[in-house]
């Protein structure tokens, strides 16, 4: 199944700090135990405006963009593509398995130099997991972000 410019994919996210609670590994650095993610697709435009939006109150957690830049994909706690229902957007539910953001950095640790890679091909981050101000965007605040954002779009173009 493929939703605009984003294949159905798994994805999860863990961060360090805010008192998430690490694991230990072979080497003795602490692992942040990833947290599994769902994907809400939204036209870029629309998309755009309610990253600002979230920005403004730092709500937004990561945000994917395709390579066309005609989609970007909000990450969100796991389980909300079963109640999601906003107009103009898809929520895609992945499989279950996180990835922890430590493992796709390298050897260094995210948020420090070395950027996350984005966990699917032909995408990049336009908020990537180390600049978000969350694990993933609360679904409630994202539904209203994107009630906004549609309500200033509309208002835009009226007054073109």
């Amino acid at each position: 199944m493929q939703e605009e410019g984003f294949s159905v994919w798994e994805t999860g996210v863990s961060r360090g700090g805010n008192g998430s609670a690490g694991q230990a590994v072979a080497d003795g650095a602490p692992a942040v135990p990833a947290q599994s993610c769902d994907l809400v697709t939204v036209p870029a435009r629309q998309g755009l405006e309610a990253v600002d939006i979230l920005r403004l109150r730092d709500d937004v957690g990561p945000v994917l963009h395709d390579g066309a830049c005609d989609t970007l994909g909000f990450l969100v706690p796991a389980g909300t593509a079963a109640g999601w229902d906003v107009p103009g957007s898809a929520c895609t539910q992945t499989s279950g398995r996180g990835i922890a953001l430590g493992a796709l950095c390298g050897d260094a640790p995210c948020g420090e130099g070395t950027a996350a890679e984005p966990p699917v091909t032909g995408t990049g981050w336009l908020v990537p997991p180390e600049g978000a101000g969350a694990a993933a965007t609360d679904p409630a605040v994202l539904r209203a972000a994107l009630g906004e954002a549609a309500r200033t779009i509309e208002a835009v173009d009226r007054c073109q």
